[in-house]
């Protein structure tokens, strides 16, 4: 199975770095006023989608650009053609194709490829992390003032009047750095490989976060919501080494 996921991530990456060289403004659409989608978003997700039809018909589908395809299946497919859009349109490289497959609602296998830094991020089930075949863990970081995080603000972008500035502002002080991908799939995947200590967000889907959630579990750290819960990401997404989580989660607690 996960093979085959790496195979579809590989093949994603290519048609998402064909697509940038020859995109325009024409082939972008808008969401709301500042979420985008172009048209290789679309294409990604239709290319990925044909071809788990082809080998496993019966499987339910969620995808961003498509939504939920329900079959009745066990198991469902999670994908985000390209988690990052904003960043692909401006022809940054801080964009990744995630892609996600889950039984009876519990995460086996996941890949996030990041394909314009040439880096796939893969997981599966009690078999670890790696990142291009090499196995990863998180940091051993063991304070929140030696921490590096990551955030992001889909919650602004969606207009949320009670958004992630408020924690922005407490937490940025109590720790030595933040960073700011553009992408919760890679920030979630850098938590796995210990380029990050931690990160949070508000207002994301499942297809943003499924396949990180689980590269961070199996890389050794622990993924939860605001409140310490498993609710995320309806609730917020926490995601850490292990060591920090407590310290992160009195910043976001209400």
């Amino acid at each position: 199975m996960l093979n085959f996921i790496k195979k579809l991530a590989a093949d994603a990456g290519r048609i998402c770095l064909d697509g940038s060289e020859a995109l325009k403004a024409t082939d972008v659409q808008f969401k709301n006023p500042k979420d985008l989608v172009t048209i290789v978003d679309r294409k990604v997700e239709d290319y990925l989608i044909a071809e788990i039809r082809k080998i496993y018909p019966d499987h339910s589908i969620i995808g961003e650009e498509t939504g939920r395809a329900e079959t009745g299946s066990d198991c469902c497919w999670i994908i985000d053609p390209i988690d990052g859009t904003t960043s692909f349109f401006h022809g940054q490289p801080y964009y990744a194709v995630s892609i996600a497959f889950s039984r009876n609602g519990k995460l086996e296998a996941g890949v996030v490829h990041a394909p314009a830094l040439r880096q796939l991020f893969a997981a599966e089930k009690g078999k670890g992390s790696f990142l291009n075949d090499k196995r990863i863990q998180v940091s051993a970081t063991a304070s929140l003032q030696e921490s590096v995080l990551g955030t992001g603000f889909a919650c602004l972008r969606a207009g949320w009047e009670k958004n992630n500035l408020t924690y922005l502002n407490r937490i940025m002080p109590a720790i030595r750095d933040i960073r700011r991908c553009g992408s919760a799939a890679i920030d979630l995947a850098y938590v796995a490989a210990g380029k990050f200590d931690g990160f949070w967000e508000m207002n994301l889907n499942i297809y943003d976060i499924a396949a990180g959630a689980l590269l961070v579990a199996e890389a050794g750290g622990t993924v939860c919501d605001f409140a310490g819960g498993a609710s995320f990401p309806e609730a917020g997404i926490v995601a850490t080494n292990g060591r920090i989580t407590e310290a992160l989660l009195d910043y976001l607690r209400e």
